[in-house]
């Protein structure tokens, strides 16, 4: 990998460092505040933690992130990732904690603007409202915590010495499962947008194991996560401990309680998978704030012990930079698109093509949009989204949701099926010898639109139809995504000339 590419990733390690000074307090904080840990032990032991969680459980829960935009050129990763690091500066600076997730989903937006993509509302909507649901459900099991500890433990007369032994490892134990669920959760924040663009080659360590390259990637963003934890987090601490609430270690050690559990909660497949296997309503999946719920967990523990022990301004100035927050960041972002791509000459954003052809319109007209005063641009093939945004508009006002619906079907999103591929990634019992024996009748067939492959595919048979059972239904949809993403022709990152 050359000199240049690491200079983008720089912009990633730069949000990493951020990101870990920005959620010192959430991790580690109230052990801290409390004085049960020393600040050096509580860096080292979330540092470590953070990095394991990082390379082990990458993943993260970026999924609806994903759906509102997706950096395609490294470049423009690098301003992204730029303009949201600068933004959680600023906010730290101005003593507010905010989430990377609020953040990113600013310099996101910022890009779709930028870039002329449209944004997908119902993500959008999805992700608001769990930046209001994780606060409130925190604080309620925040408070009913503290209720159940105060009338339980707190009149066992346990010896003091002996209960802040007890208080302080509980206080360590529930600090490195928050630094690890952050580090798997959150490294995708960091890092996601330059694992498509930067491609490290596998590294051998010893004979004991193998990180392959976006492994190493995370353990690299990772340790940007740590570094910013250790050299900033304390500043971040004192704004929860000194400026919003006085923190002792048994409320402390409820509040990060409270915290893991709203965690636990909204981003657990395993849980997820046990209700549905029970018949159970499941909770959803999405991609919670860390800061919120944590902040969320100490006023639920606040009020119920003294709820004058809360200082209500520094939670709206809170509040008002939660929403501040994103807005800077996309403002940030449209600014730092513009130089990079007009004054240093790089490509921002590789261009994708759309095509507009009969089953665009038949998809289209399907859901009740009017697709006829479009049907002039059909095989018209556009590689710039907002001048294909433009055409559109001309033509007719159609809503934010139709034009991401336009975008969506009109994409050119190649797919071929290989009976190849089947006889070796599709294996019995996940897939039924009925569910192979269609795929291969569909051998060497190929679609230029998502639309086409999935009409053939899923919706000309009854193999992977809802059945009102939610737990065959779920299965169904992994499936599904399995074969979709099997058959999916990878595309290369080249600009069109």
């Amino acid at each position: 990998m050359n000199i240049s590419v690491w200079f983008f990733i720089s912009s990633a390690l730069f949000l990493g460092w951020a990101a870990g000074a920005n959620n010192a307090a959430n991790l580690f904080g109230t052990a801290v505040i409390s004085k049960m840990v020393k600040f050096r032990t509580a860096a080292i032991i979330a540092g470590i933690f953070v990095v394991l969680g990082s390379v082990i459980s990458g993943a993260g829960t970026t999924e609806t992130l994903t759906d509102l935009g997706s950096v395609n050129a490294l470049a423009g990763s690098f301003a992204v990732a730029v303009a949201v690091g600068i933004s959680i500066i600023l906010m730290i600076r101005a003593k507010v904690l905010v989430s990377s997730s609020q953040v990113i989903l600013g310099g996101i937006i910022g890009w779709n603007l930028f870039t002329g993509s449209p944004t997908d509302n119902n993500a959008l909507y999805k992700i608001l409202s769990s930046w209001v649901a994780s606060p409130v459900i925190a604080a309620i099991f925040g408070f009913i915590l503290f209720k159940i500890v105060k009338n339980t433990v707190l009149k066992w007369k346990i010896h003091l010495l002996e209960l802040d032994s007890y208080t302080r490892i509980g206080l360590i134990i529930a600090g490195a499962l928050a630094a690890y669920s952050f580090g798997a959760n959150n490294i995708a924040n960091v890092m996601g947008m330059f694992v498509d663009s930067a491609h490290l080659q596998d590294l051998n360590v010893g004979s004991v194991f193998t990180l392959n390259g976006e492994q190493q990637l995370f353990f690299f963003g990772g340790a940007a996560i740590a570094v910013g934890i250790f050299t900033y987090g304390t500043n971040v601490m004192d704004t929860v401990g000194e400026d919003f609430t006085k923190i002792s270690p048994i409320t402390g050690l409820v509040a990060i309680s409270a915290e893991i559990i709203v965690l636990f909660l909204f981003t657990s497949q395993r849980l997820e998978q046990f209700l549905l296997e029970n018949n159970l309503p499941t909770i959803p999946l999405v991609p919670l704030s860390i800061t919120q719920a944590f902040i969320g967990a100490i006023i639920g523990t606040g009020l119920a012990k003294d709820p004058h022990s809360i200082n209500f301004k520094v939670l709206g100035r809170m509040v008002v930079g939660w929403a501040v927050a994103p807005v800077t960041a996309a403002i940030i972002t449209v600014i730092s698109l513009f130089f990079i791509q007009n004054v240093f000459e790089q490509t921002v954003v590789i261009p994708e093509p759309y095509e507009i052809t009969n089953s665009v319109i038949i998809k289209l007209e399907s859901e009740g949009i009017n697709a006829d005063k479009i049907k002039d641009l059909s095989d018209k093939r556009f590689f710039n989204k907002r001048e294909f945004r433009n055409e559109i508009l001309q033509r007719n006002n159609y809503t934010n949701e139709q034009i991401y619906s336009i975008f969506a079907y009109s994409l050119i999103d190649s797919f071929v099926v290989d009976s190849n591929l089947i006889n070796s990634r599709l294996h019995s019992p996940e897939y039924s010898k009925m569910e192979i024996d269609f795929l291969k009748s569909l051998h060497s067939k190929s679609y230029s639109h998502k639309i086409d492959f999935e009409k053939d595919v899923f919706q000309a048979n009854n193999l992977w139809q809802n059945t009102g059972d939610k737990l065959t239904d779920k299965k169904n949809e992994d499936k599904k995504l399995i074969i979709e993403q099997l058959f999916r022709i990878k595309k290369t990152n080249k600009s069109h000339n």
